[in-house]
């Protein structure tokens, strides 16, 4: 029996005012007080869509994933790794959109729409940490699956309580090392006249395009931070689903097959929407800063959003344990 529940979620360490703005900013970065997030270019007409849709996402969140963690620690059938890993992502997923979507929808009806300097410095600490720890927690759940199906009588012994732990805090660990250094090195640029961030959060690519650094170092630090997470993650992905792929081919009845890759298809589905959006995002040009934001969007808010949906309507274990847990609250159901 997996033990961990106790310790199942791991904490880690307006265009006119905009340019009126931006043209006060000072000189160098360390006199900056504030900054001006520019958010989506459109008429203020919709601004108010923006905010219903915004905050119709965000209610989604909240109940999805704090609902997913409550079905894990309450529901004992669910004390496995992969629940575990599960409730962590959950975790991952409530707090990473609540450091971009509160900020985003009181912009909304705000006319500064500003963001201290320390508020942008905590808000791409934040973001930074989580989006890296959650593809580091894909990884481990690749590998979870991998031990499930190609060696299931081993699978107890090699997927034990303390090395769930230590994958899930090092997942943690190493999103805050990047964060720490993506964070630093981003905010030791010099700002120079505009402080018009075009994003609706800070992110280190608006940045770094209202700064008057040589940016040639910075970019390579950034690039190589990128590779140095995103490759191993996707390498542990793609070689866990190859020999995934392999074993359940070998299986003779469909029933088996069926059974074998329905266990996986939910965490495809995860990954497939997070790092597509990412891959987007970052191999968008710098000239199309609004295809940017959508792709924010999707692994800032559609991403927290489904991942819940994608677990709880594909998992016969999640539905039925929430099934249960309503019959709890209203018995005449």
């Amino acid at each position: 029996m997996f033990k961990a529940q106790n310790h199942l979620f791991i904490f880690p360490c307006a265009s006119q005012q905009v340019s009126a703005m931006g043209d006060r900013g000072p000189d160098n970065h360390s006199e900056v007080t504030d900054f001006i997030l520019v958010g989506f270019r459109v008429h203020p007409e919709f601004h108010i869509l923006l905010f219903l849709i915004f905050l119709l996402v965000y209610a989604m969140i909240l109940l999805g994933n704090v609902g997913m963690m409550t079905i894990i620690m309450t529901d004992p059938r669910l004390n496995t790794p992969m629940y575990f890993f599960l409730g962590n992502l959950s975790f991952i997923d409530l707090f990473y959109s609540s450091v971009i979507a509160p900020k985003a929808m009181i912009n909304f009806w705000s006319e500064s729409k500003s963001i201290s300097f320390a508020g942008c410095v905590a808000q791409l600490f934040l973001f930074a940490l989580f989006i890296v720890a959650e593809g580091l927690l894909l990884a481990a759940m690749a590998y979870d699956r991998f031990i499930a199906i190609c060696n299931p009588l081993l699978y107890s012994v090699q997927m034990s309580a303390r090395l769930c732990t230590q994958l899930v805090a090092g997942s943690y660990l190493c999103g805050c090392i990047s964060s720490v250094l993506q964070t630093s090195m981003t905010f030791t640029l010099s700002f120079c006249g505009s402080r018009a961030i075009d994003h609706f959060y800070c992110d280190t690519r608006p940045l770094q395009r209202i700064s008057c650094s040589d940016l040639f170092i910075s970019r390579i630090i950034s690039f190589s931070l990128s590779s140095i997470i995103i490759l191993p993650t996707i390498i542990v992905i793609i070689i866990s689903y190859l020999y995934i792929v392999s074993t359940v081919l070998k299986i003779r009845s469909s029933e088996g097959r069926k059974k074998a890759f329905s266990t996986c298809s939910s965490h495809l589905g995860v990954v497939s929407v997070l790092y597509g959006a990412v891959f987007f995002m970052y191999l968008t040009p710098d000239r199309f800063p609004e295809l940017s934001k959508v792709a924010s969007l999707c692994y800032t808010l559609v991403t927290p959003m489904l991942n819940p949906l994608i677990y709880s309507l594909r998992n016969k274990d999640v539905k039925e344990a929430l099934k249960k847990l309503l019959e709890k609250k209203n018995p005449i159901l």
